[in-house]
């Protein structure tokens, strides 16, 4: 079985304890229906693969990085009626990061990478919180579905168990899909109001309303092999940010004109 250093779930104290790690991977996925083919964990499956990857490139690279485990509960609150569909207030999450942070903050790890799966998450409003509480550390957020112009890979991306969300399935957890014969259309309603429908307005989803299928994106396109072309290319670029943030001096990370 293959050796998996910078995963910490995997790996061993003996290989933790002499190392200076710089850069600490969170993963954070959501529990939830991805219309009538996908399992209800892909955002955690697909997130969870994403920074094991993407953390292999950067450790081959010679990169300091300890991925933890993946959180597999999201913020879910407009699919709460759905059975077994589990919410995570956004007050829970915070509550979470922040422990997360001030364990590694004791334990010396200067960078955090949090890496985001579910569009219900919003971190960016408790990492500002969290800069005030804990300067010592500094703390990152990426949405890896918003990394690469989807379009250039998908005929027709989807939001939600479309196109590329079934693609990617089908490539790292076939045995988990269903036939895409047996999806369901992903046609999705718009909530009747301007602002909104032109995008300068929002308000969230209440997702029985909107699809029958919980689906949101026609996935009958979907192909293994676009969910690896895709997934080569988004690990090297996360990759990339991992060694670059790895090498980095945090309190020189400015530029002056």
């Amino acid at each position: 079985m293959k050796k998996l250093p910078y995963i910490l779930q995997n790996t061993q104290w003996k290989n933790v304890k002499d190392k200076n790690w710089e850069v600490a991977v969170l993963p954070w996925g959501a529990t939830e229906p991805h219309n009538y083919h996908l399992p209800y964990g892909t955002d955690t499956l697909e997130t969870d693969y994403i920074a094991a990857e993407s953390a292999q490139i950067a450790w081959e690279q010679g990169a300091k990085i300890m991925v933890l485990p993946t959180i597999p509960f999201g913020v879910n609150s407009g699919q709460i009626d759905i059975p077994f569909c589990i919410n995570l207030n956004p007050t829970s999450q915070f509550a979470i990061v922040t422990d997360i942070v001030e364990a590694l903050v004791i334990q010396g790890i200067k960078k955090l990478l949090i890496l985001n799966g579910h569009g219900g998450n919003e971190f960016r409003h408790m990492i500002r919180e969290l800069k005030v509480k804990q300067p010592e550390i500094f703390i990152s957020t990426l949405d890896w579905y918003k990394t690469l112009d989807n379009s250039k890979y998908f005929d027709e991306p989807g939001d939600h168990a479309g196109e590329m969300e079934t693609s990617i399935m089908l490539h790292i957890k076939p045995d988990l899909c269903l036939p895409v014969q047996e999806a369901g259309a992903g046609k999705a309603g718009n909530i009747n109001l301007t602002g909104i429908k032109e995008g300068w307005v929002w308000a969230p989803r209440e997702w029985r309303k909107i699809s029958k299928d919980t689906g949101v994106g026609d996935p009958s396109k979907a192909t293994a092999e676009k969910g690896k072309h895709f997934l080569t290319d988004l690990t090297q670029k996360i990759a990339s940010f991992l060694v670059e943030l790895d090498k980095s001096d945090t309190d020189d990370l400015y530029e002056h004109n």
